[in-house]
Formats: C-alpha cells, structure tokens, sequence
C-alpha cells in the first residue's frame, strides 16, 4: 500500500521524502522541482524486532515496510490542468492516503507560490483542487446513472441517490471523507476513486529554531485536522535530513542534543502505517525475526498465509504468546512453562494495534 506525499511548492516534500527514503529526489526553491513521483519503501520501526533478535541470535532481522510517493506540489487550478495539474492529480489518485505537508516557518529565502505563509489557506486550496477534481468525477457518474435510473434499471438508483449526495457536500467545498456514510455507502464510495475520500495525516514542516516551542501555525493546523478526524504531525523537514544522514547509533545521541524523543520521520510511519489499517505480528527465530504486515481484523489462518500459503490452507490452529510475556520469561518454552502460551483456532482475529505492545508472536502448528 502506497501514501503519497503531496503540498504546494517548496513547502519541504522532497526534503522530508529524502530523509524518509534516503531516494534523493530533487529538490530546489522552484515551483515544480518534481515532475514524476519518486517512489521509496521504507522500513517501519518497530525496537521489538532488535530485543528479539537478540533473545534468539538471529542471523536476520526483517521488519515491516511502507511505499511512500513524492507527488510534485499542487497549485491553484491544477483541476483544470494548471501546473501540469491533470497528471498530478491523477497520481495522488493511485496512492492509498496522503500524507500533506504543510509549511508553517517564515523564511525569505524560501520562495512560497503565494507570497506569504498560512498553513490553512495552504490546506484548503489543495483541498479545493481535490475537491473540484471529485466533483467532475462524480458529476459525470451522477449524469449515467440518472440515465439509466429515467429508463427503468432499478439498479442504479441507489448509485444515483448516494452521488447525489456526494456531489451535495463537495458543492460546498467540503472533503467526501467529512461526510457520514453508512457501510454499504463507504462500499459503493469505494468504487468511485474519489480523492477526497482518502485518509490524510498533517505534516507540519516547522524550522529547527521552532522546535520544542509553541507555534501559533502548527496550533491551528492541529485543530483543523481534529476537525477532519485527523492527525497533525510537527516535524523539521531540514533536521530529519541531517538524522537520517547519521550512522544508526549516532542518532539517539543526536535526537537528545534536540530534545526530542522519537525522530519525526519515525512517527510519520507509524502514523501512515496505522492510518492504512495496517498492523504487525512477529515470528522470531535463530533463522530469522521478522515483522508481517496485515490488515486489521485479519484472521489467523490469513495471516499465516502472509508467511506461506500453505500454511493458510493447511492451517489447524496457533499457538500465540504476547510479546511482553515472552520476552520477560525469555524463552517460548519459559512462557509455556507458565501457560501464557494460548493455542488459537481458525477464527481467531489479530486483534492488536501498531502502537500496542502487546502484538502476538504466532507459531503455527
């Protein structure tokens, strides 16, 4: 699954996909520096993975991966073509979310498409694009299917009425993913490929002289995005770059000069991870630790078919511990010793988050 990078111009999107990837995409203070995304995978933090490989001394530790596409920054009319706008639009189509990045630092040097910095005029006229982009869509299938609903084929009405009301709230400028819809209608939605229905996370791309400091910017993007449901992420673009050039075990060192606990990068993929639905269960051995990636809500015989898909076919049952137990008592046998070691049948459910602790190291039998 893909999250697509996207904002105006010079607003730090290459920087922070750069420092994300380590793909070295272009960047430079002019609008339309990246015209074909770049496309980077990268690998999803997760410290459990280093405790386990070396409970086990494993030769291989394998974690999880996200796709993250560097799309070329937006500008006002890209609906109508501006800026090359019908071909971008068309990428951030392709991807599974969005990951905006807005710029909310004051820096003359640093050429802004509108002349000055408002990071919510920023979001709102990508979001406009989105939007009138959606409503062509949805005008055009709205237009059919009243068609075929004025010629007597019933199935359509239901199709006709939901885009009635979907063409209704982006008449009033406002994102299909605002709107609430029942099941069977996010189903039908879908279908439709509609940009405004994708999840988005916030990236605030603040300077280093504003990091660990109130920012009246950030503030309001981070309520904007509560009023969508949605995430906000304050992260320095320019200082990520410098991190992620550091040899691995200079980081931590780095990170506490900064005062921060967690680089940004590392929280942009966990978010994206989770906001994809996403979740990790282990398996660890001498051979080899590593993480796999499912869905939430994946059944266990599935998820075992993430490893081999004979083992979904020939799937019996599990045997699951948690995390925390196994590697308090140390070994998978210590942990059946104390019975935390519960055996799972065909509908049991991985159940667990990204950000829970508690995620099941699956061992099939």
């Amino acid at each position: 699954m893909k999250l697509g990078v996207v904002g105006l111009p010079n607003v730090g999107k290459s920087t922070l996909f750069n420092a994300l990837t380590d793909a070295g995409a272009e960047c430079a203070n002019y609008p339309f520096c990246t015209i074909e995304p770049n496309v980077g995978v990268v690998a999803v933090p997760d410290e459990r993975l280093q405790v386990l490989g070396k409970m086990y001394n494993t030769k291989k530790i394998t974690p999880a991966v996200l796709e993250f596409v560097d799309i070329a920054g937006l500008v006002k009319g890209a609906s109508a073509g501006e800026g090359l706008g019908n071909k971008f639009l068309s990428h951030i189509r392709e991807v599974d979310a969005i990951v905006h990045v807005v710029r909310c630092f004051v820096n003359p040097d640093i050429i802004h498409v509108e002349g000055s910095i408002d990071p919510i005029r920023d979001i709102e006229t990508i979001n406009l694009e989105l939007v009138l982009a959606d409503m062509e869509t949805v005008k055009k299938r709205l237009d059919k299917a009243e068609k075929y609903v004025k010629t007597g084929e019933k199935a359509y009405i239901d199709e006709a009425q939901l885009l009635k009301k979907l063409y209704d709230h982006l008449e009033k400028g406002q994102c299909v993913r605002t709107l609430p819809l029942s099941d069977d209608e996010k189903k039908m939605t879908e279908g439709f490929f509609l940009l405004t229905s994708k999840a988005g996370i916030y990236c605030c791309n603040i300077s280093e002289d504003m990091i660990g400091r109130q920012n009246e910017m950030t503030e309001k993007v981070k309520r904007f995005a509560a009023s969508e449901g949605a995430e906000a992420i304050e992260i320095c673009a320019k200082v990520e770059a410098e991190i992620a050039q550091l040899p691995p075990e200079e980081r931590p060192m780095f990170l506490e000069d900064m005062g921060l606990k967690e680089s940004g990068l590392d929280r942009i993929i966990k978010a994206g991870y989770k906001l994809l639905g996403l979740i990790s269960y282990l398996t660890a051995g001498e051979k080899e630790v590593r993480a796999w990636t499912i869905e939430k809500g994946t059944k266990a015989p599935q998820a075992a078919g993430k490893i081999h898909s004979d083992f979904e076919k020939g799937f019996i049952r599990a045997e699951i511990v948690s995390y925390d137990d196994l590697v308090s008592l140390g070994s998978m046998t210590a942990a059946k010793e104390k019975g935390k070691v519960r055996s799972e049948g065909k509908d049991y459910v991985i159940t667990v988050s990204y950000t829970h602790l508690t995620l099941p190291t699956i061992r099939l039998v």
